[in-house]
């Protein structure tokens, strides 16, 4: 599970970048119940829900990127992260910007082009809401290689695997927990599939947010009546839930999940 108290390697904020900042706003509030911020005269700002701030949202500006979620994992120096990344491969999309007093920040890409970012807390931890209907509940890769990316995540942010195989043959599920902790704290997954499978990113891995739900097929009409579309489910997953593949009207792409009693 996700929690606020964020460790080296956990999940801790995750910004939208949309080319309509105004309708991206309008569709996660109809889908998640969300209520946006604008942050002064910025093109973007903050969604809060129940008062709690649980993502960002800016204006997509990185010419030829598509839109997409960027997750950001809790570090205590971005800079020796930075670093890591260099050492296993990767790539500085960004390099480490600090922003005011609130925290320090840096972007990657892994060896085979999944992107990812990192954040050193200043004052602003991160989000404030998760694992409650209407918040981040987990973090998934979606992967051409899943040995290489065990390895360079493992190598950078500390973390540490268990594989489960999914039914019905369908191979394996990459568990993540971060370093030191027990498996109650996992937070995300990993999974291998062929590079044409990968087609949102144009064959690339890529990262995206687990979004929990009380009702996954209510918030999967909530998706397509405002314009977005599934690519898959809704469906039940033992020990898991019932979920949903969905993309934004503009692509981006996530996940709904109304988890069951017994897993999440």
């Amino acid at each position: 599970m996700i929690t606020t108290d964020f460790v080296p390697g956990s999940p801790c904020w995750l910004d939208l970048g949309a080319p309509d900042v105004r309708s991206a706003a309008a569709f996660y509030g109809a889908v998640l119940g969300w209520e946006y911020e604008p942050m002064g005269a910025m093109d973007g700002g903050m969604f809060r829900k129940d008062g709690k701030v649980v993502a960002g949202l800016g204006k997509l500006t990185e010419e030829g990127a598509r839109p997409a979620w960027m997750i950001y994992y809790h570090v205590t120096d971005a800079d020796a992260a930075t670093r890591a990344v260099e050492r296993a491969g990767g790539t500085v999309r960004v390099a480490p910007l600090d922003l005011d007093e609130w925290g320090r920040m840096a972007q990657y890409s892994d060896p085979l082009g999944g992107q990812f970012a990192v954040w050193q807390p200043g004052t602003d931890r991160g989000v404030e809401l998760v694992d409650e209907p209407g918040s981040l509940c987990w973090t998934e890769l979606y992967t051409s290689d899943a040995a290489a990316a065990k390895e360079f995540y493992g190598g950078v942010l500390g973390w540490r695997f268990s594989d489960m195989e999914l039914p019905g043959g369908g191979g394996a599920y990459a568990l993540i927990t971060p370093a030191g902790l027990p498996e109650e704290r996992m937070h995300g997954g990993l999974m291998e599939m062929p590079a044409d499978h990968l087609s949102l990113a144009n064959g690339r891995p890529y990262w995206h947010p687990v979004f929990a739900v009380a009702d996954c097929d209510a918030a999967v009409a909530a998706v397509t009546g405002n314009g977005g579309t599934v690519q898959m489910g809704p469906q039940d997953v033992e020990g898991v839930g019932r979920l949903a593949v969905c993309l934004d009207p503009s692509n981006a792409d996530f996940v709904l999940l109304a988890p069951s009693r017994t897993g999440g």
